[in-house]
């Protein structure tokens, strides 16, 4: 059986009593994670239990098959059910874990976790049809599911947010619900004893000022306003930013621009390619981007990211001032940049 990822949240909080094998997959790391303890968690509230808590990875069960039949069906000391976690599968797997499915070993809830599989892989393929084992996917969360992840873990702390504050959280958090939850720990840690969190608040937790004036210089050489960028160069030298940070900052920005520009040349409408952009385009500068996606082609953002790459090797294999290499080739984009529109 497949729980799709929009319904597996509500499957791991209450699955089904005579559930005793899980898969738990996809390429959301964190989201994996929270998925397979909220599963485990259903049987045994306590994971560091280590009577009622079997943790295997494996390495440990290519090593040892019989161990997963063996802690599956020994007997908690303390009775009730036992949990079987296992960590870190992959298809080397299969073959032992579709025995175990067909003839499951004592009561234990068995929950494997694994990273992005195809659905033509020999692990997934076990629980595709299976009546009593479930595969619950794991895919990077919508803006929807974001903005609904934060409100949920707000309200439960009885604190409330604001519509733009809400925004701008759900603009700054990225595709790793692992990432997700310390970024919300860190801003209820910032709220106590507050009721309500303003944009200001996301702002001062969230915020990063360094990364904040590299997209500003990138938007600037994308946008061609020579005035700007010497401003916001000028700018990150005086506030110590690495070169480097800059220029990782600028290739990101530039391979976002070609994905956005070939889902423009395949019809689609830029609004929704910037929607599906990881991390998000902060809704501050989705205009300007928007600007730049439809000004810059193909060839020309190929040519920009290939003089980013030729600075980056110049900056790591040469003596050349590391500010001098970034700052000449942002001023380079940007002139291309300003002659194109």
């Amino acid at each position: 059986m497949i729980v799709k990822s929009h319904e597996a949240d509500r499957y791991v909080a209450s699955p089904p009593k005579g559930l005793t094998l899980a898969l738990v997959y996809g390429p959301d790391a964190g989201l994996v994670q929270e998925r397979a303890e909220k599963l485990l968690k259903s049987v045994v509230p306590d994971l560091t239990d280590a009577f009622n808590v079997s943790d295997l990875s494996e390495t440990t069960l290519l090593a040892d098959p019989a161990r997963l039949s063996d802690e599956a069906a020994a007997i908690s000391m303390m009775g009730g059910r036992r949990v079987v976690r296992v960590r870190g599968a992959g298809n080397d797997l299969a073959d032992l874990l579709e025995s175990f499915a067909d003839d499951p070993k004592g009561d234990a809830l068995v929950v494997i976790e694994a990273g992005d599989l195809a659905k033509t892989s020999a692990l997934r393929k076990i629980f595709d049809g299976h009546k009593t084992a479930a595969a619950v996917q794991c895919y990077p969360d919508s803006v929807r599911d974001l903005g609904d992840v934060v409100r949920d873990a707000l309200r439960a702390e009885g604190i409330s947010i604001a519509p733009d504050a809400l925004e701008d959280a759900v603009s700054r958090l990225g595709s790793d619900r692992g990432v997700t939850r310390r970024e919300i720990e860190k801003l209820l840690l910032y709220m106590h004893g507050k009721k309500q969190v303003a944009l200001e608040d996301v702002r001062a937790v969230m915020g990063d000022e360094a990364e904040a004036r590299s997209e500003s210089a990138c938007d600037a050489a994308a946008g061609g306003d020579l005035a700007k960028l010497d401003r916001e160069l000028e700018r990150l030298w005086v506030s110590d930013v690495a070169p480097a940070q800059v220029l990782r900052s600028a290739m990101g920005h530039f391979q976002r621009l070609v994905q956005a520009r070939e889902g423009a040349n395949r019809g689609e409408a830029i609004d929704n390619v910037m929607k599906r952009l990881r991390p998000p385009v902060h809704f501050s500068r989705s205009q300007a981007f928007k600007n730049q996606a439809q000004r810059w082609n193909s060839d020309k953002l190929g040519e920009a990211l290939d003089m980013l790459l030729d600075a980056e090797a110049l900056t790591r294999t040469t003596g050349v001032p590391a500010e001098a290499v970034t700052g000449r080739v942002l001023m380079n984009i940007a002139a291309m940049a300003k002659g194109r529109m």
